[in-house]
């Protein structure tokens, strides 16, 4: 995700790839939110995927690992558009204005549903709530890079660090609260609004 480092096509075969397992991801999400993850098998999100279990268990280690993909979306697009904006580390209106575009759901509606209802199930199963922590934290992670690629001699490392851990900490308090009040998708409590007031509160000394 540098914002200096050419980008990579994926191949037809790769593109594919990454079909099939955002297919799995959705399926297993459906189900898990319908029915609770307990209720749901490996055997079953293959069946309704149209794949074999053998093909399943290539793209997830575990019936809670088939749901990254989806979860993931969201941290991708925001890294997307951070890197691809000015050539400097931003500003917090700059990053809150991205957080607003990454975070607004125009043509998925289903997806951001259910994404909330994984969001429900996830209180029961701490094996899914691993996989959620895991990607928030490798989307830290990899905002800090993007913003470390960005960052001119005189930035320091330390503030970096801290905004890096605010956004990533705001976008992932906000779709959890969203999910928990279940809210709309837009307008007041919708995840971009509370991602915004989020960020404003963890990051306003930050000095960006």
């Amino acid at each position: 995700m540098s914002a200096t480092h050419p980008i990579v096509r994926p191949t037809l075969a790769e593109r594919r790839k990454q079909e099939t397992r955002m297919d799995i991801a959705r399926t297993a999400a459906r189900l898990f939110a319908e029915h609770g993850t307990a209720a749901v098998t490996a055997e079953q999100i293959a069946s309704e995927s149209g794949v074999a279990l053998r093909t399943f268990y290539r793209y997830a280690r575990t019936k809670e690992e088939a749901v990254e993909p989806l979860l993931a979306t969201g941290a991708q697009r925001w890294l997307e558009i951070v890197a691809a904006g000015p050539q400097r580390v931003p500003t917090l209106p700059e990053l809150e204005e991205a957080i607003q575009t990454s975070l607004t759901f125009e043509g998925a509606p289903e997806d951001l549903e259910t994404t909330r209802g994984l969001i429900h199930a996830m209180d029961d199963d701490p094996a899914l709530r691993t996989v959620w922590h895991r990607i928030n934290l490798e989307a830290e992670r990899d905002l800090l890079c993007v913003l470390t690629d960005l960052a001119g001699p005189t930035e320091d490392p330390l503030q970096l660090r801290l905004l890096a851990a605010a956004s990533a900490g705001a976008i992932r308090i906000a779709v959890e609260q969203w999910a928990s009040d279940n809210a709309p998708a837009t307008g007041p409590g919708a995840p971009a609004d509370l991602a915004v007031r989020s960020l404003r509160a963890l990051a306003g000394g930050i000095g960006h």
